[in-house]
């Protein structure tokens, strides 16, 4: 089986992350599409990626085995889909309470946040607390988003005892790594328990190499960050 990820910048796409640190470390091969996705390119973007997914967006699965249609779009479907194929892997957890759990906090992501998700950008190679000071004094829904990641993260870890948060590392994990970067790029207070799990999750090879390769990408558009321009 050879699986294609077409991604985007990894300094700053933070949905592309997810699936490609899920599948790295669950040791999934697959070849790595890059796909450059600034303003100016948007039209050579979207020309490219209509050739294999209707909404010309990034991140894109594709896996052969699925014949003439061989396209996974969104990061959600994509796991959901490697679980499926590979479930000697244990992607979600083995505990049916727990994949539950599991399936609606990464659901939770997947529409929620918006207000953290839309001021706190990803930007891996940034330091930029001033913001997150700012954002924290002046911000209440980002406030809102910023405690109820907090106190989900805090209340899993208790639950499963750790050291991810279902125990043994998981698409969740790999779904809310994102959520790590902003919160180390934005200096976002955080309580002791959930800056240790970010710190373990730092330490996993999969998202030490996507950083490492983010720190030479580097690019960041000022124009896209509403948090900036203020």
């Amino acid at each position: 089986m050879s699986y294609t990820l077409f991604i985007g910048n990894k300094n700053t796409d933070a949905w592309s992350m997810g699936p490609w640190v899920l599948m790295k470390q669950a040791g999934i091969a697959f070849n790595e599409q890059p796909v450059r996705s600034d303003a100016t390119e948007s039209l050579e973007l979207k020309k490219a990626l209509r050739a294999v997914t209707p909404l010309g967006k990034l991140p894109v699965l594709v896996d052969p085995s699925l014949g003439s249609n061989p396209s996974i779009w969104d990061s959600l479907a994509m796991c959901e889909y490697l679980a499926e194929v590979h479930p000697e892997l244990n992607l979600w957890p083995t505990d049916r309470t727990a994949r539950a759990r599991a399936r609606s906090l990464c659901a939770e992501m997947h529409a929620g946040f918006q207000e953290m998700r839309a001021m706190c950008p990803m930007n891996i190679d940034a330091r930029l607390p001033s913001i997150g000071e700012r954002l924290i004094h002046k911000n209440n829904a980002f406030c809102e988003d910023l405690n109820r990641l907090v106190n989900m993260w805090q209340t899993q870890l208790k639950l499963s005892g750790g050291p991810m948060l279902f125990g043994q590392f998981s698409i969740a994990d790999a779904y809310f790594v994102s959520m790590c970067m902003r919160i180390r790029t934005y200096a976002l207070p955080v309580s002791p328990p959930v800056q240790a799990y970010i710190s373990r999750i730092l330490a996993l090879p999969s998202v030490a190499e996507w950083i490492a390769k983010a720190e030479q990408d580097a690019d960041f558009f000022i124009h896209e960050t509403p948090s900036l321009q203020a």
